[in-house]
């Protein structure tokens, strides 16, 4: 049976290059110059790597040897860029940081059991470039960081005594213009398995419906032989539903040649299944079982469901039969206070961010995103756009082409395939050739999605759209009228738009000298439209089936000094919410909303006109300052309420009707100064006693009437008792100290704690401390 081991504890890390000398003689080389490459060095496997060691007591096997080197105790996921200070030297787009190698180590031991099995370190994920090494040998060299690979041990472990797996870490040839991060920033797990198994990602199920409530479901299971011998086989694949009830049961036979791998392909027929949707996210499971007589040698298993996802030329996007307009955001796959790592608990606070947000659709932009995220897509229901990294017909980049398709295929949740983004050569004809060998390439994998590229080249002179089975656009609203007209049997998405960038609680005008940008929505400039704009295009054309809008979530580089940052996100860099997230929701949302916007605390503005929004999707809305209307407006579809409002201390309210009706308010009231602070917990939830999970904290003031003070600027400390640890605290996007740091100084009135939960149940105490401020505290009750 196959056994698979998280490898994330008791890694060892030096941050930095490691110069071993070349050898003077012969001998040194010679002996390197066979399987174990390197005997010296910190791919070397008797290479001192103990952090801080002053033990002067010599090894069982060797004489104790002794490291100048500083050797530290990480857990993984770890990213070792973001702890820096940023430097206004440093490359802009890849957030001001210094990008350098680095070295990691993990001593482990294997039993005589293992000997029989086959081994494998699977890497989800480690940016950018690396070297693996085993027992000093090479083992693989990765050049992605966004792609997942695996790692063949079976045949240069060792059972007599200890294994050393090293890492060298190469980032600095960035595969983007993004922070890159660094590190081993994902999951790394150790997969025990017979020589007989299921292959990585080798089931394959593909509903398909043939007509009326009858589904055809095509199973495909690839069994791998690692053993030296031809082995017969036989499968059972069941499939359960939501409910874990037995629904299907398929069986086949096989054979497979010595370090063979082979396919079987099985089918059967569902009636009225419950659909996938994305107010119902309904998934299956299909469990398939390897045996040999009724010995079992493995079982593996994958979630798929039952949907319909068709692209219309005329109508736009229909799912289950029902149109649907996609509503869709563009996201980087970090998160600002960790940088590349992103913990399982955040990936779902994020996830139900943008479900509150109203949108139902996401884009992977750039590259192939977590597999955690994927699956917590399929749970809760948001479509996605799944995208590589490089558009290029190489070996190289058709082989993490390849393992995107083989990984993702069988989420229902994933609509499209892009296999390229702004891509210079997709005006040229040899970007048609490239288009062309890689759509050929994914369709033998996966046929039943549709292949498309975000091209935001002069879209009526692209190459690669006669070839496109959906035409994607990023910007260039102009173009998409003429590009309808020219393909009118092609559908169209907006795949890229607005990147229209705003400050968090930035009511003023721009301020570049601060990195500051105003938060009200409005055209950036002729490329980047604003929200309003954007949206009333999208939804006024029937036959354009939604947008993807840049972006979710703020991420860091695509940044001009001070800011650290890209500002266009709905969702700042610490996961706070903009006006631009309500605003969203005004179009996005059918339950009555309305959001308000600016704050009202302006001592230094007294009798000045001060621009008033309210964000809404009802039909009217009225503006009181005082008690006093100062008018009702109609709001049109998709649109907003403006008012130019003298300031006056006090309450600032507005209403929000439809039909007449009272159905939405939202209020503004002048406070005082800040008295105490307050902390409240965003994703408890989300996390549970188990070492990993992240819980973040809004750490805010209020005054003494008990009001949160939306100006505050308040420098706060921050700890936790034994069951967390603070990891990282952020407000300011144009803030340099370093995110790792306990204490912050708040902007726009909030701070954001990231705690990282221990694996001791109890209560958790997060406390808060400030100068002249009452002090607080945050009790949750952790359980396992």
């Amino acid at each position: 049976m196959s056994e698979k081991i998280l490898f994330n504890k008791n890694w060892r890390f030096h941050d930095g290059e490691i110069e071993t000398p070349p050898a003077a003689t012969k001998g040194p080389v010679y002996a390197q110059a066979k399987n174990e490459r390197f005997r010296a060095g910190p791919a070397a496997i008797y290479y001192s790597d103990t952090p801080n060691d002053f033990s002067a007591r010599a090894g069982r096997l060797l004489p104790r040897v002794i490291t100048h080197e500083r050797w530290s105790a990480v857990e993984l996921p770890h990213d070792y860029i973001i702890s820096q200070e940023p430097q206004k030297e440093n490359n802009n787009a890849l957030g001001f940081f210094d990008y350098h190698p680095a070295w990691y180590r993990k001593h482990f031991t294997l039993s005589e059991e293992d000997k029989n099995k086959r081994l494998v370190l699977y890497f989800e994920g480690v940016t950018d470039r690396c070297e693996i090494y085993l027992n000093g040998t090479p083992v693989y060299e990765n050049v992605s960081g966004f792609v997942p690979f695996e790692v063949d041990i079976t045949d240069l472990a060792r059972f007599d005594g200890e294994n050393v797996i090293a890492v060298h870490v190469l980032p600095g040839a960035p595969e983007g213009w993004w922070y890159g991060g660094g590190g081993i920033y994902r999951n790394v797990w150790l997969e025990k398995s017979g020589k007989i198994a299921v292959e990585r990602y080798g089931i394959y199920v593909a509903p398909k419906l043939i007509e009326g409530d009858r589904w055809l479901v095509p199973v495909q299971n690839e069994i791998r032989n690692n053993s030296l011998e031809t082995k017969a086989f036989r499968t059972e694949t069941k499939i359960f539903d939501s409910n874990d009830t037995e629904i299907a049961a398929l069986f086949a036979s096989g054979e497979a040649g010595a370090r063979e791998t082979v396919t079987l392909h099985t089918e059967t027929e569902m009636v009225s299944p419950a659909l996938w949707d994305v107010d119902s996210p309904n998934l299956y499971r299909a469990v398939t079982t390897v045996l040999v007589g009724d010995e079992v040698l493995d079982t593996a298993e994958t979630t798929f469901g039952f949907r319909t996802a068709v692209c219309t030329p005329d109508k736009g996007f229909f799912l289950n039969g029902r149109p649907l307009k996609l509503k869709g955001v563009c996201a980087h796959g970090d998160f600002g206070l960790m940088g590349k790592v992103v913990p399982d608990s955040i990936h779902r606070h994020k996830v139900r961010m943008l479900k509150e947000m109203g949108a139902n659709a996401y884009r992977c932009a750039h590259y192939p995103q977590a597999e955690y995220l994927m699956d917590e897509f399929d749970r809760t229901g948001i479509l996605v756009m799944d995208e590589t990294r490089w558009f290029s017909s190489s070996e190289v980049c058709m082989e993490q082409l390849r393992t995107m398709i083989r990984r993702d295929r069988n989420h229902p949740s994933v609509i499209f395939w892009s296999i390229g983004n702004e891509e210079n050569v997709f005006l040229t004809e040899q970007g048609a050739r490239i288009f062309r060998s890689m759509k050929c390439e994914l369709e033998k994998l996966d046929n039943t999605r549709p292949v498309l590229v975000a091209n935001d080249k002069s879209p009526l002179e692209c190459t690669v759209y006669s070839d496109s089975d959906v035409l994607g656009v990023n910007y260039n609203l102009a173009a998409f009228d003429p590009l309808h007209e020219m393909y009118p049997d092609k559908p169209i998405v907006s795949s890229e738009c607005c990147a229209t960038g705003s400050s968090r609680g930035w009511y003023y005008e721009d301020s570049p000298e601060r990195g500051y940008t105003t938060a009200y929505d409005r055209e950036s400039n002729s490329w980047y439209r604003g929200r309003e704009e954007t949206w009333k295009f999208v939804a006024e054309r029937e036959w354009l089936m939604g947008s993807f809008q840049w972006a979710a979530f703020e991420h860091r580089g695509e940044a001009e000094w001070p800011a650290l940052c890209s500002r266009s996100g709905a969702i700042d860099l610490f996961l706070q919410k903009k006006d631009a997230f309500y605003q969203n929701k005004s179009h996005w949302s059918n339950a009555p909303m309305i959001h308000l916007l600016p704050h009202w605390n302006w001592a230094d503005r007294m009798g000045e006109e001060i621009t008033v929004f309210a964000y809404t999707n009802c039909d009217e809305a009225e503006l009181f300052l005082n008690g006093e209307s100062l008018g009702r407006k109609t709001i049109e579809p998709y649109g907003h309420g403006v008012w130019s409002v003298t300031y006056t201390p006090g309450t600032l309210e507005v209403v929000g009707y439809k039909n007449g009706e009272k159905v939405a308010t939202d209020k503004r009231v002048t406070t005082k100064a800040p008295y105490a602070l307050a902390l409240r917990a965003e994703n408890a939830d989300d996390v549970k006693a188990n070492g990993k999970d992240v819980l973040l904290v809004t750490a805010y003031c209020v005054d003494e009437n008990g009001l949160e003070v939306p100006d505050a600027s308040t420098f706060v400390r921050f700890h936790t008792n034994a069951l967390g640890r603070v990891l990282a605290t952020g407000s300011d996007n144009s803030d340099h100290v370093p995110v790792t740091a306990p204490e912050r100084r708040m902007r726009a009135g909030a701070i954001t704690v990231a705690v990282r939960v221990g694996e001791n149940a109890g209560t958790l105490r997060l406390y808060a401390d400030a100068d002249g401020l009452v002090p607080t505290s945050l009790s949750l009750e952790i359980k396992k």
